[in-house]
């Protein structure tokens, strides 16, 4: 199958799934749909840098808590739609995994582990004295009561984004694994200094693989400040 094979059903999955669930009355579903397929992003973006490179990344929450307070400071600052803060929090985790990885993906095996740790550290260190997104007491953040088409609980808005960016987020991997990155992620993977003699961008690879990583765990906390309608760091930190 090839990619945009796979990307159209993947979409077209996804918004059967969005619309079969209308049928569904119970709204616990949803929530416990949600939470699931917040870990499927989390564990897909996770495999991108630690599956096919072989890195292993401790500061997964970390990501996950710059897209959750992202949305926040956008709510506090101007009140935008879902899905400008979907994309917003996306970006800024994106450009997180970016200068994280150009700064650490020199080091290799448990010290580029540790150098991710400590990543989670500084910025929940960061976030407890930030006042402007709740600090140390966290912040509300409330639903929006006008909802679209008629539905009776935001619940189902943020099942539907979470469905649709779980299916992005396996395209974004598939569409890695099958390419000539994933082959050299993978070359890294099985041997580092035997790829780089052979001529494998080793540096670069490992750069792209922890930007769209990180980019892909922010997607995911993006509407976690909506989804419990309250956040605060040791929520947004503690992926255990």
């Amino acid at each position: 199958m090839s990619n945009r094979t796979f990307a159209a059903v993947a979409l077209a999955l996804a918004l059967a799934l969005i619309a079969a669930s209308m049928l569904v009355t119970n709204d616990y579903y949803f929530s416990a749909a949600y939470t699931v397929l917040q870990f499927v992003i989390l564990a897909t973006a996770w495999n991108i840098l630690g599956g096919y490179a072989g890195y292993v990344n401790f500061g997964s929450a970390a990501f996950f808590a710059v897209g959750a307070y992202s949305s926040v400071f956008l709510y506090k600052a101007v009140h935008p739609p879902l899905f400008v803060m979907i994309a917003v929090g996306t970006l800024v985790a994106g450009l997180l995994g970016l200068v994280v990885g150009y700064t650490t993906l020199r080091m290799r095996g448990v010290f580029f582990a540790i150098a991710t740790l400590a990543l989670s550290v500084v910025l929940y260190t960061f976030v407890v004295n930030w006042d402007y997104v709740g600090g140390a007491r966290g912040a509300y953040i409330l639903q929006p009561r006008d909802l679209p088409f008629g539905l009776k609980s935001y619940i189902r808005i943020l099942y539907g984004a979470m469905v649709l960016m779980a299916a992005f987020a396996l395209v974004v991997a598939r569409t890695i694994e099958t390419s000539a990155i994933g082959r050299g992620l993978a070359a890294i993977r099985d041997d580092e200094l035997a790829a780089e003699c052979a001529g494998v961008p080793t540096l670069r690879l490992k750069i792209l693989a922890a930007t769209v990583s990180g980019a892909l765990m922010g997607m995911a906390g993006t509407t976690f400040p909506y989804y419990l309608s309250f956040v605060e760091p040791s929520a947004a930190f503690n992926l255990s």
